[in-house]
């Protein structure tokens, strides 16, 4: 594929892309880790990456902690970092209030400590309470955030103080399964107050603009979990873009996404980052790759089959299908859309039960 943005899901990579782009962008939660612990193989693999000359710069929505704590976790987790290889939310939050109210504003933090810390880093006055008068709320994700910083930000809202967030993050991975993200502790104060937050980070493209800028990328690759931030920051940045399985987003997520959210290249996990990425080609009336044929049939539905010839085995990574039924749904996305959705079933033929059991790998129904 082209080292440059947006060559497609279809065109694949001939060359592992830890060759072909000079420095990853890399989201953590959910790509480096997931909860205290490193994903499976990712450090041994980001460790690859650097030896083929590929630097690596940290790019997180997860405010709570400060560069210098991330930094440490991640050399804890065998993934050597420097906090000046880190850019998180509150940095950008605290940027981008900087620059709107200038040095030395009052600003209220809602969050972990880093997004304190980094209001005082950027020249800003940190007060802890709506009677303080702050021109500004920050909020960003943290654990201990209960019911008494809420309320001060509620409070400090109705009074006039921006609201401004570093992310609106739903929900962030956890080996419990998806748990609440900073964005639904935003929901409530803009609930609460009516008022719409200023979100700062990703997709906001300052933040790996900033990584950019840091690293002096020039063929980045934004690696990440989140179709909502990762992807569609990664576009509007102008940089390509690698999806990983590690994290939130699953099959069926991917499949119906929009323009704004399709990654350049897909992979399980972040150890795509050390392998080439096959081409979806069009063949056999639909989409192949590897050995599957993905097709929107008459009926306005997605089919998978094993290709001719096909086993329906690929010696890659297991996702040859899914990225030819990916292809296949967004060629067609209003057919598929009037069919139901791309993730509502998916037809298998009879016999087929390579094709099926492969559905049913990725969580996906077939019919």
């Amino acid at each position: 594929m082209s080292t440059g943005p947006r060559a497609g899901l279809a065109a694949g990579s001939d060359r592992p892309p830890a060759e072909l782009f000079d420095v990853a962008l890399l989201d953590l939660d959910g790509v480096v880790y997931v909860g205290p612990d490193a994903v499976p193989g990712v450090p041994g693999a980001l460790s690859a990456a650097r030896d083929a000359g590929m630097r690596l710069g940290f790019v997180t929505n997860n405010a709570a902690r400060t560069p210098e704590e991330v930094a440490r976790h991640l050399t804890d987790l065998e993934v050597p970092a420097d906090p000046d290889e880190v850019i998180t939310s509150s940095q950008a939050a605290a940027s981008v209030v900087a620059g709107l109210l200038g040095a030395g504003a009052r600003v209220l933090p809602v969050g972990g400590p880093g997004v304190a810390a980094a209001l005082r880093a950027a020249g800003l006055t940190v007060v802890e309470r709506a009677e303080d008068d702050p021109a500004a709320v920050v909020q960003g994700y943290g654990r201990e955030v209960g019911w008494a910083q809420l309320a001060e930000a509620v409070v400090a809202v109705r009074r006039g103080a921006r609201h401004v967030a570093t992310n609106a993050d739903a929900t962030i991975p956890s080996p419990r399964g998806p748990l609440p993200g900073n964005g639904a502790m935003v929901g409530v104060v803009r609930d609460v107050t009516g008022v719409e937050p200023l979100v700062t980070g990703k997709p906001d493209p300052a933040m790996h603009a900033e990584c950019v800028r840091r690293t002096g990328a020039r063929r980045p690759l934004v690696v990440g979990d989140r179709l909502d931030t990762d992807i569609e920051g990664s576009l509007r940045a102008g940089a390509a873009s690698l999806l990983v399985l590690s994290g939130v987003t699953v099959p069926a997520t991917l499949l119906a996404a929009g323009p704004q959210h399709r990654p350049d290249l897909l992979a399980a996990d972040a150890r795509g980052l050390l392998v080439p990425h096959p081409r979806v080609t069009a063949a056999d009336g639909g989409w192949r790759c590897g050995g599957w044929v993905a097709t929107v049939d008459g009926d306005d539905a997605l089919e998978l089959r094993t290709a001719p010839g096909g086993t329906g085995q690929a010696p890659g990574d297991g996702l040859d299908g899914l990225r030819a039924l990916c292809v296949a749904a967004w060629s067609r996305p209003e057919a598929v859309a009037a069919a139901g959705g791309a993730a509502a079933w998916i037809r298998v033929r009879p016999g087929d039960d390579a094709a099926r059991a492969a559905l049913a790998e990725w969580d996906l129904e077939s019919r």
